[in-house]
This record gives C-alpha cells, sequence and structure tokens, in this order.
C-alpha cells in the first residue's frame, strides 16, 4: 500500500529534478514565476552580465505594484513618489520587451498587486509551485499550490533556470473549527493563530489549514489567510483544492488545533503581527515597555477608544473585492470622523471596475474616503501613500513593523471591517456594534 502523503508532499514530489542530499539542496521545477519591478532589476541584470536569457519566459508573468502611485494621471504622466520609483516601473518594461515576458504595466487594464492578479488572470492553479520575489507569494497557497517568496539571487536563478535550490520544509498542520460570529472574518482568524503560534512558530515550516472553518471560507478568505503565514515565520500556507489533497492518515511534523466559534475581531497592540488581542480586549500587562511605547498604548488597558488619524484599506491581504464589499457595509450611509483619513485602495484594475459596477466608490466616496489606484499603497509606504511621524492608522496590511508604513507611524493591524468601524468612530472601534 503506498504510503499516505500530505500536500506538500505530493507538490513537491511532482517537481523534483533531483533530490536532496547532505551537501546540497534539492532542485525544484518551479510552474510559474510572477515578477514586479522592485525585487526583479538586479536579477535581470545578473542575466545581461553572463549572457543569459529567460529559459522560459511563458511561465513568467510581470506586473508593477510596489512603487506605483495611487493617484490618477497628471496631463498625462503618473505621479510618481520619487525618481527611483519611476525607474524601477521603466526598468521592468524595458527588461519584459527585451526577455518577452508578459508584462502587466502601469494603466494597463489587468494591472494590479502581483498576489492578486495571479489568481484573477487563472494563472495560480491547484498542484503548481508558484515563486515572486516577494514574501506574501503564500496567498497562492489557497488554490492548493506550495508558494514562497524568493530572493533576489534566486529571481535571477529562475529566470535563468526555472529551477530553484530548496531543502524540503517541515510540515504543520493548523485544524480550524467553530462558526465565525457576525462582525468576524478570515483577517481575525489568521491574527488569532498567528498570536497562537508567535511570530516563529512556524518557522522552516509549510503550514496546512484545514478543518471546517476552513472548508466553509471562500476562495478570497482564504487567500487571506494563506498570505499572512510568512507572519508566524513559516515557509508558506496552503489548503487542499481539488485532487490535490493530503491523504487521510498522512502525519505531519506539527499539528496545531485552533477553536474560532468564540473569537472576537482581532486587532494587533505592537509591533509585529503577533500583538493581536480581541478588539474589546487589554493590551497584556507585560506587554514590552518598547512596543507599547512607540504604539502609544499602555499595558493593562484597553485599546478601544484609542485615538486613530488614518485608515488604509487594500494590499494582496485586504484589496479584492470581498474586502471591498466588507468595508462599504459599515461605511454606507454614515459618514468617516472628523479628521481622520481614510484610503480605500483596490488590488487590481479589476477589481476597481466591478466594486465601481457595484457603485462601492460611491459609497466610498460620500462617507468621506479617498478612492484609489490599485497598488501596494499604503501596505509598504514607498509610493507616496504612507504616514506621517506619530501618526495613528488601522490598516488592513500584513505588517505592523516600526516604520513599515511611513517613518514614525503606529500601524494596527485589522480586518476590513474593523478598518471600516474605526474611520466612522475616529478611534479603535469594536465593528459588532456598527454592524446591530
Amino acid at each position: 500500500m503506498a504510503q499516505s502523503r500530505t500536500l506538500l508532499d505530493k507538490i513537491w514530489d511532482a517537481h523534483l529534478v533531483r533530490p536532496e542530499t547532505e551537501d546540497a539542496p534539492a532542485i525544484l521545477y518551479v510552474d510559474l514565476h510572477l515578477v514586479h519591478e522592485v525585487t526583479s532589476p538586479q536579477a535581470f541584470t545578473v542575466l545581461r552580465e553572463r549572457g543569459l536569457r529567460v529559459r522560459h519566459p511563458e511561465r513568467t508573468v510581470a506586473t508593477m505594484d510596489h512603487s506605483t502611485p495611487t493617484l490618477p494621471r497628471v496631463n498625462g504622466r503618473f505621479p510618481f513618489a520619487h525618481g527611483d520609483a519611476e525607474t524601477q516601473v521603466e526598468t521592468l518594461a524595458r527588461n519584459c520587451r527585451e526577455h518577452g515576458i508578459e508584462l502587466h504595466e502601469l494603466g494597463s487594464r489587468n494591472q494590479g498587486i502581483v498576489h492578486v492578479i495571479g489568481p484573477e488572470l487563472g494563472l495560480t492553479k491547484p498542484g503548481m509551485t508558484v515563486v515572486c520575489g516577494d514574501s506574501h507569494t503564500s496567498t497562492h497557497g489557497a488554490f492548493g499550490a506550495l508558494a514562497f517568496g524568493i530572493g533576489t539571487s534566486e529571481v535571477a536563478h529562475v529566470l535563468a533556470t526555472q529551477c530553484l535550490l530548496q531543502r524540503k520544509p517541515k510540515t504543520m498542520r493548523v485544524s480550524i473549527e467553530g462558526a465565525l460570529q457576525p462582525g468576524v472574518t478570515a483577517k481575525d482568524v489568521i491574527l488569532a493563530v498567528i498570536a497562537k503560534l508567535g511570530v516563529g512558530g512556524g518557522t522552516g515550516s509549510v503550514i496546512e489549514y484545514a478543518g471546517r472553518t476552513v472548508s466553509a471560507m471562500s476562495i478570497e478568505e482564504r487567500m487571506t489567510v494563506c498570505n499572512m503565514s510568512i507572519e508566524a515565520g513559516a515557509r508558506a500556507g496552503m489548503v487542499g483544492s481539488g485532487a490535490w489533497q493530503t491523504d487521510e492518515g498522512a502525519r505531519f511534523d506539527r499539528e496545531i488545533a485552533v477553536d474560532v466559534s468564540r473569537l472576537a475581531p482581532m486587532i494587533t497592540w505592537g509591533t509585529d503581527p503577533g500583538t493581536a488581542i480581541p478588539v474589546d480586549g487589554n493590551v497584556p500587562e507585560d506587554a514590552p515597555q518598547k512596543s507599547a511605547t512607540y504604539m502609544g498604548v499602555k499595558p493593562g488597558a484597553p485599546l478601544l477608544g484609542t485615538k486613530i488619524d488614518v485608515v488604509f484599506v487594500g494590499s494582496c491581504t485586504n484589496g479584492r473585492l470581498s474586502d471591498l464589499r466588507a468595508a462599504a457595509s459599515v461605511l454606507r450611509g454614515r459618514r468617516i470622523a472628523s479628521g481622520v483619513r481614510v484610503l480605500i485602495v483596490p488590488g487590481s484594475q479589476q477589481v476597481k471596475r466591478a466594486a465601481e459596477s457595484e457603485g462601492l466608490d460611491k459609497v466610498f466616496r460620500d462617507a468621506g474616503a479617498e478612492w484609489r489606484e490599485p497598488g501596494c499603497s499604503m501596505c509598504i509606504a514607498m509610493n507616496g501613500d504612507a504616514l506621517a511621524p506619530g501618526q495613528a492608522a488601522v490598516s488592513t496590511s500584513n505588517r505592523n513593523f516600526e516604520g513599515r508604513q511611513g517613518k514614525g507611524g503606529r500601524t494596527f493591524l485589522a480586518s476590513p471591517l474593523t478598518a471600516a468601524a474605526a474611520a466612522v468612530a475616529g478611534a479603535i472601534a469594536d465593528p459588532r456594534e456598527v454592524l446591530r
């Protein structure tokens, strides 16, 4: 009888070019290589210096997202935040032309965040290996793919060989059970999982999410969960799909069970994604003073009512249509609090068109929010969308590190529902109160 295998085992074995040895990593074949403007210029330079071509341009797809402005063109020109951003975009366009790579460039019909457009365009499929020079490539694992971020030198290697040197990760299964209560979303689930595991709890592993809660999630909700696997230190996150499933009886290196039946909306208080607590809870008494001081919170005190300056709804974590619908469900017929700036940034041009066809853009504008062009925007703050020093933001993105959203900026990670509730209140608020 054949040995039971995990989903990771199956995809790994199907893509193994050369097995791992004690002295050398395995060589793994790559089905899909996604490229953006920030981590690719040096890689293409390496090819040029070595006289190499892209081995399989048909398996490589590029877009512009990280350094791209989310404001519309002015007199036919994009308002780049700085010259380096414009250079990165121009360099990617030149490299793609030279090597025959499909590019969804700024202003084009299908441009958007790399981890939004990959699935949108049908590029990501079950059983695939997917890589990109971006840590949140784990998003694509929601489709039953093995997807992970790679470094710039690895980007060059994949471009040249369509293969990657990798040591096989360990396996971890996180089984999630329980019906989610009103106001609780997939973002709250993954924040709770990271809080339980810690930011290093998944180190060296690929997390497979299972259980009835995950089975009941939409594909977009699964994408949110897989997206933030890296924030628990994992190499990737994945959910079985179609024929690509873990065999019954397969063994994992580690298994964790999480009951979310009583889960509340979650929000971070500190400077890493593992600091999530219920939105109506208190900052831990033993909270590290450095993080608490930076964030302007007090150990033992509640977060509810904490004044905010900015709300950001978007990113590869929560910039899809369902996320915008959630935010709109709170903002519809309401006004954003005085003095609060709200940026709503769709994850792609397709998402933007769909949202506008439903009138969501009008809901946002009527509430006083800014309706932007697609891009990574304030998630990474390298495109003109940034917090000012000392400003506090409730953000639907994936990282709350010091300075991540702007030098001196303070980030509270939350779901689109919680973010929208904060926008209306002008302070951290419980979305369940607004939705009642």
